[in-house]
């Protein structure tokens, strides 16, 4: 597994799209150190985001875990996890939750090659461009997916421990 262990600057925070879902307004954003992406492991697309994140350089450490698994479901109990199957979902070290486009650029921010283009596309010239790109991501999503599994296997199409395809 080609995975980075480079981890970000102490001061890091995720693009200031993104936003936390229960934050005090008076607070500065908490530094992101690790990212957890829930991913669909019934969908063939997600599962291929998946792999390509895994042979990334990553500026941020991340964990992918298969949305609605036994194990996202430990790690955050009190997280809508029917609602993480139906788009990108991916959460900070600190709590912060991140979902649909604001989510693909945080993934994109913790990429060393992609950062640049993950600043541009949270400001308001690049977000129709990331908004275009979850959209028509989502679409394909929805004809290929599968309930439960991808066609013709019996368990899920991986979880954390997954090798990345050579």
């Amino acid at each position: 597994m080609s995975t980075s262990t480079a981890t970000a600057p102490a001061t890091a925070t995720a693009p200031a799209t993104a936003t936390a879902p229960v934050a005090a307004p008076a607070l500065a954003p908490a530094p992101v150190r690790r990212l957890t992406v829930l991913y669909d492991a019934g969908c063939p697309l997600c599962v291929h985001i998946r792999h390509w994140l895994l042979a990334q350089r990553w500026l941020v450490p991340l964990a992918l875990v298969p949305a609605a698994s036994w194990e996202a479901q430990r790690r955050f109990p009190r997280l809508d996890h029917a609602s993480t199957l139906r788009e990108i979902t991916v959460i900070g070290d600190s709590g912060q939750v991140w979902t649909g486009t604001d989510a693909f650029i945080v993934c994109l921010w913790a990429l060393a090659e992609h950062r640049p283009k993950a600043n541009w596309l949270a400001t308001a010239a690049g977000r129709p461009f990331a908004r275009a790109a979850m959209y028509t991501a989502s679409a394909w999503r929805q004809a290929v997916r599968t309930e439960g599994h991808p066609e013709g296997a019996e368990v899920p199409a991986c979880d954390d421990q997954c090798p990345v395809p050579r």
